[in-house]
């Protein structure tokens, strides 16, 4: 049932913001339909929350806004709010209440003043309180003046009266489901306009199969976590995954440089209801400007920009997340630069998988050499997972994931998985069957080797290829193509001549007929 919910949620939601975007940027419009559902939901749980509240003195929400004691309930009800949910909204802020309001009578009335006051608003009803920075300027990105919207002031007021009476239309029914369906339904909203939008959005955005993967490799054999991380986290459906893969999470953290993004992973979270006590996301550069440099965490998944410049700057040679390697990766190429950091933020006990491009598995130089260091010096890496090209938006390249812990059990051998041909092509995309998926887990859990899929293998050895990881050195996927059968060929050949020799003499018969010459 909740299935089914969540797909005709997924597609009213996709349908409206198809209809209503016009000529707008899938890319543009994907903030203000976003950042609506966003709204809604917030005056939704604030309904739901105060005539909770107010059930004891038989009064509802809206009924307090003239009430004799308006003033001493709104005051009361904001206290309890802010501490329960992290924010507040009157009454008369409600979506409900501003789509009526816009749509009153029938006709288009004016309401994008009101309804910037209310966005605002939200955001200061946290000043000073403990969820202040998780609601600050988390609708930056919905200009209300912007000229996308229409030419005329009138043009944009009714564009988004249309968006707010269509959404209002929409039962979020937070009361009586699964919190999880319209959380789903809001990450299916950032996918689809990450697949429609090529490579500027589909840079903030891991494909829910890779996903999947990341957050079953770090949670094997557990089934709580203290905390999950994300140094690079987007709009936070990586975090958001791990936690399906476990019974509980306690925190999650991460960091993300794009602000937009940034604004879209405090949405998805609260969106999922991960209560704003227990997520703390920061908005900086995460090489450069660590905001969590001295903790460390449990679960750490990653899918950072693939081969993006960064500093190199040789202040991070007294950083202690390069250090030790004695090289820092190239300018031009921060993966392994994102791997040392990841390395230094996990947990003694924890895991961590990362998507990287294949390059970094045989890349020389200072990548080289930082390879090296993780598999000879520190003994980290766990397993290499090999993945199609092309199941990325945005890009084809082939990709892959290491996985890497700092206590391993099986500290003689590295799994080599070669997946790279398990797949579906889903029009212009590859993508990974549930059955694809499964069977990478079941290897990395079991450690097995299997013909032309997956092989252990000694750390001497990769010691004996200079720690060059390039899979196919370990994992041999060669097919033997069928033998030939030279005297069928040879038959098959003749048979085409004597064809060929019959089609020539008719041509030239025809020819001789209609008295011109043949042409061979």
């Amino acid at each position: 049932m909740a299935a089914e919910q969540k797909q005709k949620l997924e597609q009213q939601l996709w349908n409206i913001a198809n209809t209503l975007r016009g000529k707008m940027d899938a890319d543009d419009f994907r903030d203000y339909i976003l950042g609506f559902i966003f709204y809604k939901y917030l005056s939704t749980k604030m309904d739901l929350y105060a005539n909770e509240v107010l059930k004891p003195d038989g009064l509802i929400f809206q009924e307090i806004e003239g009430h004799a004691d308006e003033a001493l309930l709104k005051q009361e009800l904001k206290s309890l709010a802010i501490d329960k949910l992290g924010f507040f909204l009157e009454p008369s802020e409600l979506f409900s209440e501003l789509a009526r309001r816009g749509n009153a009578g029938g006709k288009n009335n004016f309401i994008l003043g009101d309804l910037a006051k209310v966005l605002t608003h939200i955001e200061q009803s946290t000043m000073g309180s403990e969820s202040e920075e998780d609601f600050g300027n988390l609708f930056s990105d919905l200009d209300l003046t912007s000229h996308k919207l229409g030419k005329s002031e009138a043009d944009k007021n009714e564009l988004i009266v249309k968006v707010l009476v269509h959404l209002d239309e929409i039962d979020f029914d937070l009361e009586n489901t699964d919190s999880d369906v319209l959380g789903d339904a809001y990450e299916y909203l950032i996918g689809k306009f990450a697949s429609g939008a090529g490579k500027k959005a589909g840079e903030f955005y891991t494909p829910q199969q890779v996903s999947s993967i990341l957050a079953q490799l770090v949670t094997v054999g557990k089934d709580k976590l203290k905390s999950v991380y994300d140094p690079t986290c987007g709009s936070g459906s990586l975090l958001l995954r791990v936690a399906k893969e476990v019974k509980t999470v306690n925190a999650f953290y991460g960091q993300e440089m794009n602000p937009t993004t940034y604004n879209l992973c405090r949405m998805n979270m609260i969106m999922h209801d991960v209560h704003y006590k227990r997520f703390d996301i920061k908005n900086e550069d995460t090489l450069e400007r660590p905001q969590h440099y001295d903790m460390r965490f449990e679960a750490i998944v990653a899918n950072p920009p693939f081969s993006a410049n960064w500093s190199a700057s040789p202040l991070h040679m007294n950083d202690e997340r390069f250090s030790a390697y004695g090289k820092l990766a190239p300018s031009s190429k921060a993966d392994f630069a994102f791997v040392q950091h990841m390395v230094h933020q996990l947990e003694e006990n924890g895991t961590m998988a990362v998507v990287l491009p294949h390059g970094v598995l045989f890349r020389g130089g200072a990548e080289g050499h930082i390879r090296e260091y993780l598999i000879k010096e520190k003994n980290y890496l766990d397993a290499v997972i090999g993945l199609p090209a092309n199941i990325f938006y945005g890009t084809g390249i082939p990709t892959c994931i290491l996985v890497l812990k700092k206590k391993r059990t099986d500290a003689q051998n590295i799994l080599f998985i070669d997946a790279s041909q398990y797949y579906e092509k889903v029009k212009t995309q590859n993508v990974l069957r549930t059955e694809d998926i499964d069977k990478i887990i079941s290897i990395y859990k079991n450690r097995i080797t299997e013909e032309k899929y997956s092989y252990l293998v000694k750390t001497q050895f990769i010691a004996s290829q200079d720690y060059n990881l390039n899979i196919p050195r370990y994992v041999d996927t060669f097919e033997e193509e069928d033998d030939i059968d030279l005297k069928t060929i040879i038959t098959e050949l003749r048979e085409l001549d004597k064809i060929g020799k019959i089609t020539d003499l008719t041509i030239a018969e025809f020819c001789s007929e209609l008295g011109i010459e043949t042409p061979f």
